[in-house]
């Protein structure tokens, strides 16, 4: 299957309806390219996306040109039918009930669908591929997490998958592990091929993390080729990386389409696809390159879809992409974690900052142990550089992290926070997802952001796969209104009450107009004060923002509404 760029079709192309194939991975519903034409654009590009896949599976690799060019046909992609241990196949419904309540792992499935596979506790019962069982016992992993436990057998089945998990509860495995499984089962790739799986993620740091993942998982496959492709840097090694032939492909959106359009790679092998953290992605602006290579996939293909959060407009991506898919939640998703301590204080200066990080150097000093791992964020990317030198100043290890600095120096600030000598991370919210540092203890929001959700990712940096962590926030009186949903959560966490707030982006603009709507009030109500004490008429619009004792209706104090 060719991959037309959009300015090279021709918008008389004739529609293409899909064919469903045979075999077994019809059994598990491989997803299906849809018809209908979808219509989009971006500040980058604008997009008109129809159906310009061509019939049948005719393969398209790179010539030395860089022009798509037709050579081989493509084979079909295989599907195994994948069967886990006998033990695990004996296990009745209520017993794999019990096991999801101990895992705390929530299942669904559309009516009229497959049961979902059973959670599997044991790597040696997921029946996985002998080297990669060789490549878990190197690295030592010995029990599946919460979500690897669910959605490794899911994915192994064939089936597509919505998963959904709190940060630090090991979801990249989760789907690292079957896509090289996936990989290994399919005819050899030649050179020019394209990739056999594709990951897409919406920063360079979480594709780095994700490839990190997959060569783990494939250092005793010699000849097992994986390219990271992301925007910033030089697109010449990731050409000839590509155009060799490489079985798993981990890149941001805009890149690959950039390569694509080159005709570096090809979609035509791809019959395995992750969507990381695609909450992220689309509130990026991805979403047209996201549907450029979902609509241009070839018929049969699996889809994996991981967002820490469920908006409607994830929901529906995953309609519009996801062939009746296993609904995978663990734990309360998106919420504080309760690994987490979390501390509010109002200051007026950043004094307070120096103050917290010199007292932490002083007690690891005093008690000789390592400074604690320490991601201070900031809103401004002038901010984060002034705030990482001011602490160099007083001797303290620090680096920052912002989207103005080259690759090498993001690399460079990263690789030295993780194995030192970093001990202090100053960072905007570039590091607010994705990024997993092990041993975080300590997350400092020295400007709050701009939304709930971004606060809980941002937190989510400490207190990950188990282990306890502390966020400090300070805030003025311009984040009264986040502040008072935080201090809600907390509340709610303590209570045991599910946790909610805006998420996704019609949810946030909303949000931000009633923060807007607030700010308004205030400022009507200090143009009244300026009246003196005498009776002040309250619009109804602004009457849910203010407290009853400012309240004053004409002649009638006595009518002021409970707040």
């Amino acid at each position: 299957m060719s991959y037309v760029p959009p300015h090279l079709r021709s918008s008389s192309a004739a529609t293409v309806a899909p064919t469903v194939g045979n075999g077994v991975a019809d059994q598990f519903h491989p997803k299906q390219v849809k018809s209908s034409s979808t219509k989009f654009t971006s500040a980058k590009n604008n997009y008109s996306t129809g159906n310009s896949i061509n019939s049948g599976n005719a393969g398209y690799r790179s010539s030395g040109s860089g022009v798509s060019t037709p050579n081989a046909v493509a084979p079909d992609p295989v599907f195994p039918q994948w069967k886990p241990s006998d033990r695990v196949l004996r296990l009745k419904p209520e017993q794999v009930q019990e096991v999801r309540l101990r895992l705390n792992v929530d299942v669904s499935v559309p009516p009229d669908s497959l049961h979902a596979p059973a959670p599997i506790e044991a790597f040696a019962d997921m029946n996985l591929h002998t080297s990669i069982m060789k490549d878990i016992a190197f690295h030592e992993y010995t029990t599946p997490t919460s979500i690897q436990a669910q959605a490794m057998p899911v994915a192994l089945s064939g089936r597509d998958l919505l998963g959904c998990a709190e940060t630090g509860s090991g979801k990249t495995a989760a789907f690292t592990i079957p896509m090289i499984q996936h990989c290994l089962a399919q005819p050899p790739i030649q050179r020019g091929d394209g990739p056999l799986a594709l990951v897409l993620a919406p920063t360079r740091e979480l594709a780095q993390q994700i490839e990190k993942e997959v060569k783990a998982f494939s250092r005793s496959l010699d000849s097992f080729k994986t390219a990271i492709v992301w925007g910033g840097t030089n697109m010449a090694e990731q050409r000839s990386e590509l155009r060799a032939g490489v079985h798993i492909v981990v890149a941001t959106p805009g890149r690959f389409i950039d390569h694509l359009q080159q005709g570096n790679t090809s979609l035509s092998r791809i019959s395995f696809v992750v969507l990381d953290e695609a909450d992220r992605m689309l509130d990026m602006g991805f979403e047209p390159q996201i549907r450029e290579v979902m609509q241009n996939l070839p018929q049969k293909h699996q889809t994996l879809l991981f967002s820490a959060t469920m908006p409607v407009e994830i929901e529906e991506l995953a309609q519009e992409y996801l062939t009746n898919p296993v609904r995978v939640k663990v734990g309360k998703v998106s919420s504080p974690t309760a690994n987490v301590s979390q501390i509010l204080e109002k200051v007026p200066e950043n004094e307070r900052l120096l103050d917290i990080l010199v007292e932490a150097a002083a007690e690891s000093e005093r008690f000789d142990r390592p400074f604690p791992l320490t991601i201070v964020f900031v809103e401004r990317k002038s901010r984060c550089d002034e705030v990482a030198e001011a602490l160099t100043e007083q001797g303290l290890q620090a680096a920052a992290l912002h989207g103005g600095r080259s690759q090498s120096e993001r690399e460079a600030a990263l690789r030295d926070f993780r194995h030192g000598p970093t001990r202090i991370l100053v960072a905007t919210d570039v590091a607010s997802r994705g990024l997993d540092v092990t041993g975080v203890a300590h997350v400092i929001n020295l400007d709050l952001p701009k939304t709930m959700e971004d606060y809980v990712h941002r937190i989510g940096r400490t207190g990950r796969a188990g282990s306890t962590g502390q966020a400090t926030s300070f805030y003025t009186d311009r984040d009264v209104y986040l502040v008072a949903q935080i201090r809600k959560a907390i509340q709610d966490a303590d209570s045991g009450n599910t946790i909610s707030y805006a998420i996704g982006k019609s949810a946030r603009r909303k949000e931000k107009e009633a923060i807007a709507a607030q700010k308004e009030a205030k400022v009507e109500l200090s143009k009244l004060s300026l009246v003196g004490s005498t009776g002040i008429n309250v619009e109804d619009k602004y009457r849910h923002m203010i407290t009853p004792a400012v309240i004053r209706k004409e002649g009638a104090a006595d009518d002021a509404w409970d707040d």
